[in-house]
């Protein structure tokens, strides 16, 4: 196999932290193999997307999750209709701990989908990732030394903007990190912020990424990573360039032996290119139809615990 593959990066990382990673107990109580201060670049030109092929990553399913940041919706319910069942069990935490009920995850999901009041008011997840991109808080002072809430940000309707008007700014950043309200968020943002910088007639995205579960989280980032900068793109009238992707505490669940001794064992199989079949008229108007993968002939899935 070629050492120059593009998802030979992603293999050594995880090859890395699990032999040399630093063990510890973590939030969860699980444990992990931690490194600081990862890094992986992937030049996105030609169609290419950090598509892992080792085992075979539901896109579809990141992609729903991606477009649903980009409504600003923070409900599990639109998800549910759709079946993607990545956000299930933060929510079904929640709801075992509040009520003493031990309603299994598949009926919890299934009253989600069947009943609105019920997905009301258990299916939010406070102000994660399409809040804060798409509707940052703001508070106006009033005249008697209170605050009152303002209009929100959209900080994508920013960017977009920024990147057509002035392409050379430095500031060209997508921000989940909210401290004020990182308490009322069911998770604080892991993939946390976003860079945009032009080169030439190349639109590039540097993430940084506070936490990252390599096995199981990382190739849903480096995907909807890429999508975004391709989504971007599009809409200003640029070429993709390269995403850069920066891990802080970069770690492997211990529970996760089995799928990492696996895929390790794997090679990568062929380079997997995305189309966007149209050029909807803003950056909210995607489907999940407008994409197409081309030469995706990913090995078996692997599955593993999410830790909660």
């Amino acid at each position: 196999m070629s050492e120059s593959h593009p998802e030979q990066q992603y293999l050594d990382l995880m090859r890395r932290i699990w032999t040399a990673g630093d063990e510890r107990m973590d939030r969860t109580g699980v444990g992990t193999r931690s490194v600081f201060g990862a890094m992986l670049r992937f030049d996105l030109a030609g169609g290419a997307m950090p598509l892992v092929t080792t085992k075979r990553v539901y896109w579809k399913t990141a992609t729903r999750e991606l477009l649903w940041f980009l409504t600003g919706n923070t409900n599990i319910r639109p998800l549910v209709l759709q079946g993607v069942k990545i956000w299930n069990e933060w929510p079904h935490a929640r709801y075992v701990a509040k009520t003493g009920e031990q309603l299994p995850l598949e009926k919890f999901v299934q009253r989600i989908a069947d009943d609105e009041a019920f997905a009301a008011r258990w299916g939010d997840l406070g102000p994660v990732y399409g809040k804060q991109w798409v509707d940052w808080p703001t508070f106006e002072a009033q005249g008697d030394g209170t605050y009152r809430p303002g209009p929100g940000i959209n900080q994508i309707t920013q960017v977009v903007e920024s990147l057509r008007t002035n392409p050379g700014s430095r500031r060209h950043i997508i921000e989940g990190w909210n401290v004020a309200e990182l308490d009322a968020m069911a998770l604080p943002p892991c993939h946390k912020t976003y860079q945009f910088h032009v080169a030439g007639d190349r639109l590039n995205c540097l993430l940084y990424q506070r936490s990252c579960d390599v096995a199981l989280g990382l190739p849903f980032n480096l995907w909807s990573a890429a999508l975004l900068t391709r989504m971007i793109a599009q809409q200003v009238g640029l070429e993709p360039g390269e995403l850069v992707w920066t891990g802080g505490d970069t770690h492997l669940y211990l529970n996760h032996e089995g799928l990492i001794d696996e895929q390790l064992s794997r090679e990568p199989q062929g380079r997997p290119r995305l189309e966007i079949v149209r050029r909807p008229p803003s950056i909210f108007d995607y489907t999940i139809e407008d994409f197409e993968v081309h030469d995706y002939t990913p090995l078996a899935p692997i599955k593993a615990p999410v830790a909660v």
